[in-house]
């Protein structure tokens, strides 16, 4: 009888134990992909400066885009950025490099320059990083809002105050296919 009583407490103590510490695996792997994301996010604004230099000497006239992009660049470097607004500056710069490339198609010379070939190989492989980072990002939430809604580890994520977290979206504006034409 008394193994019977002791066993029941064991339970009762080693489930909300096991449902908690599950949670918190969950919120770290989200945390862990945020982070993977934002130093994918770093290297692509790190790659934006020898963009500018290599840019720079054959398009003077798309001084306007080499702009915004130090700009961009300037803002999300400020340290003090939000996670919307770092967001939202990732998703401009990536309209603004594809205009970039689109201009550069009238300069013949920069586009067979090796520099700016290896350079812009390593901008597109970056680009793929951060989209598969993105992707791990929003599996991750998957699986932390999977946690904290099922019973009954939904009861033990409202006593641990766990929230539902932001998926990583792409507002509509950003889906449209970017503007390439120069006004020459």
């Amino acid at each position: 009888m008394y193994i019977i009583f002791i066993l029941i407490i064991l339970v009762v103590l080693l489930v909300p134990i096991f449902l908690y510490n599950n949670l918190v695996s969950k919120r770290n792997a989200v945390d862990n992909a945020f982070y993977s994301m934002d130093v994918m996010l770093k290297k692509r604004f790190d790659l934006i400066p020898m963009l500018v230099d290599t840019v720079k000497g054959y398009a003077a006239h798309e001084k306007d885009i080499l702009a915004k992009l130090t700009a961009l660049r300037q803002t999300v470097n400020n340290g003090t950025v939000s996670y919307n607004d770092k967001v939202a500056a990732d998703n401009e710069l990536g309209q603004v490099i594809q205009t970039l490339f689109v201009a550069v198609e009238n300069y013949p010379v920069l586009k067979a320059s090796d520099n700016f070939l290896r350079l812009q190989g390593a901008i597109n492989e970056t680009e793929e990083q951060l989209a598969a980072s993105r992707r791990f990002y929003n599996t991750a939430v998957k699986e932390y809002h999977d946690a904290i809604g099922t019973f009954p580890s939904s009861i033990m994520a409202g006593w641990a105050g766990m929230k539902s977290l932001h998926y990583f979206t792409i507002s509509e504006k950003d889906k449209e296919v970017p503007n390439t034409r120069f006004n020459a």
